[in-house]
């Protein structure tokens, strides 16, 4: 008997042939490239979704992790540790962790579920069948744009994220904790690094590729009608956030070495 969790079929042999599948996808999404020169603005309408209209939700998000970082770690420096290291704390923690994971979870809930829900309903509704039907190849034409949009633009996000968090982090440390901005940017520049602030792009960019990849799969798999959109959503946005944090894992073994 199938055993179900959350709309996700988790036994062995649908595991294995939905890793199958989405190993195929990217295979594909990957051999798409060679078409890339003319899809250039396929993959520009996608970057602006998946930026551009994700701006204000990134800068709400940034400001007040930023804020909170700062606050629980002058809370945590409080009588151990000299404040004027408040500033590289924050540094640090945003660039290399919170920026680029917390962006790509939120990015995950809006893009990702857009993706899904755009791409199951055009899957529920046999759109689809209908482009492989004439010949047309969907993954270069849905999936291969979204893939190539979501590398570009974590990265750029991520950068922006990381600015409006220290901003962010500075207000509450100036404010609230009663520090003066010399002190909490020497703090900050004295243990800036630049390989921490690339890695945390690097992150970015393998961030995006799941978030796309995995709302495209989900809604590739979409049947059963309005329910089955909904459940692909749900599963690209939950899938994607795990894989994230694993990823996250994965890549600061390798990024950051004792």
């Amino acid at each position: 008997m199938d055993e179900r969790f959350n709309g996700f079929n988790v036994s062995p042999q649908a595991l294995i042939s939905s890793l199958g599948k989405l190993t195929l996808m990217l295979g594909r999404s990957l051999l798409a490239l060679r078409h890339l020169p003319g899809s250039i603005h396929l993959v520009i309408s996608q970057m602006y979704y998946m930026g551009v209209r994700s701006i204000w939700l990134i800068l709400i998000t940034s400001v007040f992790t930023g804020g909170v970082s700062a606050w629980q770690a002058a809370y945590q420096f409080k009588s151990y540790v000299p404040l004027r290291y408040l500033g590289g704390a924050v540094g640090k923690a945003v660039l290399i962790e919170l920026a680029p994971v917390l962006t790509a979870l939120v990015i995950a809930g809006r893009v990702g579920a857009g993706i899904a829900a755009e791409l199951g309903s055009m899957k529920v509704t046999e759109q689809i069948d209908a482009m492989e039907s004439m010949a047309v190849d969907p993954i270069r034409y849905l999936v291969m744009p979204r893939f190539v949009a979501g590398i570009i633009m974590l990265p750029i996000i991520t950068m922006l994220a990381d600015f409006i968090a220290i901003i962010g982090a500075l207000i509450v440390a100036v404010g609230l904790v009663g520090m003066e901005t010399e002190t909490f940017m020497s703090g900050f520049k004295q243990f800036f690094r630049l390989a921490d602030f690339f890695s945390g792009l690097v992150k970015a960019c393998g961030f995006g590729a799941i978030i796309s990849i995995m709302g495209c799969y989900h809604g590739f798999a979409a049947s059963g009608g309005a329910e089955g959109v909904g459940s692909s959503t749900t599963n690209a946005v939950v899938s994607a956030a795990v894989l994230i944090l694993i990823a996250d894992y994965v890549m600061a073994t390798l990024l950051f070495q004792l």
